[in-house]
């Protein structure tokens, strides 16, 4: 009998070997070695069907990633200890505003891990199919093997030394073993390998599966004290809420009559008391800033301020961004309509927390044509930083927000925009711009570098 060669040959310890051969030596019949692989007789001759079940099969894996980090809901008991938590803080603003940074900070670290496992878990489903694809194209051959190995079985080359009269039959069959077992032991070993690598996969998935679910869980949990932190912040805010509406109101007019951004931002610092009471604040605070330049300290490490602690321009390269998230577009690139882009697109994670990338400013809060939900912080100095995309909006008209505070959350799927059409992303997108006196500037110098950017050099 004829071995095919096999198509996968690798090494492996002589234990696993002698294992699948033992085993495979007492299975009765060939039906048997395909059920060993979870495959029925039909399913051996039938390639198609069985590339359908694995597509199939990748869909479900890839919906069952969705729901593991998705839907996770805090437990009452746990609700209740951290509502506790937040009624024991000290409530002034430099206690809360330091909580709620470093809550959201939390929170980024626990979706920056979350993707890196669904990405790991993605990697790891493509693996396993692979080698489930890989035995089941060998499986004509893992029965050509098993029937070989149950023929010597069942009829084992005779024992010269008890029967010298066989000696003419023991050589034959000598000179057959020589011819066909180094075959029959390269397919055992490769199909053996694919067979441990199989095991080895379903345990590193079940156990990154475990990681995902309890990175949700505590993810869960902070959005939780978050949303806490925030509204305990909110009953702290003194303006009249009837004041409020009002400028809302007016802000809505002025954003459905603006033909463009530029011109949003003029009307609104023209029109609207808070943007004109920020802007004149942020001239006051840049002033300010540039008597301390001399300075050294870190810019960001009181909580409690009430203006930048240094001017926009002397940011760069301290700056972080407002989610975590892969970058689509970048400034400067082509877009879809010939022109080229005035901001930065970036795909977040569903529900993501968008927090200010700046000190600064809210001089617009809501919808904006085909932005979707725009926030407008004026920073100083002639700049402004806009984040379109978001699905809510936590900051108000006037506040004064801290860089890293949230300041809104994203959706479940993108928001059907100019800013991100054609990007072929079906997750969230938030669009990210940097103006300096009205006129759209490269963010990139402002992000501060990660970890990895720097070990890249």
């Amino acid at each position: 009998m004829a071995v095919r060669p096999g198509l996968g040959r690798r090494l492996i310890s002589g234990s696993l070997v002698s294992w699948l051969v033992m085993s495979t030596i007492m299975a009765p019949t060939q039906v048997q070695a395909s059920e060993s692989l979870g495959e029925s007789p039909q399913e051996k001759i039938e390639v198609s069907p069985e590339v359908k079940a694995f597509l199939k099969r990748k869909q479900e894996r890839e919906a069952e990633l969705a729901s593991l980090s998705q839907d996770i809901d805090v437990s009452t008991d746990r609700q209740a200890a951290i509502a506790r938590e937040i009624r024991a803080l000290d409530r002034d603003r430099e206690t809360l505003n330091a909580k709620i940074i470093g809550t959201s900070d939390t929170i980024k670290g626990l979706e920056t891990e979350l993707t890196d496992t669904e990405r790991r878990l993605k990697s790891l489903g493509e693996n396993e199919d692979a080698v489930r694809l890989s035995l089941i194209s060998r499986r004509d051959i893992l029965a050509e093997v098993l029937a070989a190995l149950q023929r010597i079985g069942k009829r084992p080359p005779p024992a010269l030394a008890v029967r010298p009269s066989d000696a003419l039959s023991a050589v034959r069959s000598a000179i057959l073993l020589n011819a066909v077992m180094p075959e029959l032991k390269v397919e055992t070993e490769a199909l053996a390998a694919d067979l441990e690598e199989l095991n080895r996969l379903r345990a590193v998935i079940a156990e990154e599966k475990n990681r995902l679910r309890g990175d949700a869980m505590r993810l869960a949990e902070e959005k939780s004290r978050l949303e806490l932190l925030l509204s305990a912040k909110r009953q702290e805010h003194q303006k009249s809420v009837r004041v409020l509406e009002d400028e809302k109101k007016r802000a809505a007019e002025l954003a459905a009559q603006a033909g463009s951004l530029q011109e949003l931002i003029a009307s609104l610092e023209a029109e609207i008391e808070s943007a004109r009471e920020a802007a004149r604040k942020s001239k006051q605070a840049a002033l300010e800033a540039k008597r301390k330049a001399s300075r050294k300290f870190d810019p960001f490490s009181d909580p409690g301020r009430l203006a930048p602690a240094i001017a926009f321009q002397e940011a760069k390269g301290q700056l972080p961004q407002p989610v975590v998230g892969t970058m689509l577009k970048d400034f400067g690139q082509e877009d879809e309509f010939g022109g080229l882009t005035e901001g930065q697109s970036i795909a977040t994670r569903p529900g993501s927390n968008v927090t200010s990338p700046a000190d600064g400013w809210v001089v617009y809060s809501g919808p904006f044509r085909s932005f979707g939900q725009l926030l407008i912080l004026n920073t100083g100095d002639g700049y402004h930083v806009l984040l379109a995309g978001l699905d809510r909006i936590d900051a108000e008209l006037g506040q004064f927000v801290l860089t890293g505070e949230p300041v809104g959350v994203m959706g479940a799927t993108q928001w059907a925009s100019a800013s991100t059409f054609g990007l072929g992303s079906t997750q969230p997108i938030l669009y990210v711009e940097f103006r300096k006196d009205g006129r759209a500037i490269d963010p990139t110098p402002w992000w501060a570098r990660t970890e990895e950017e720097k070990a890249r050099g």
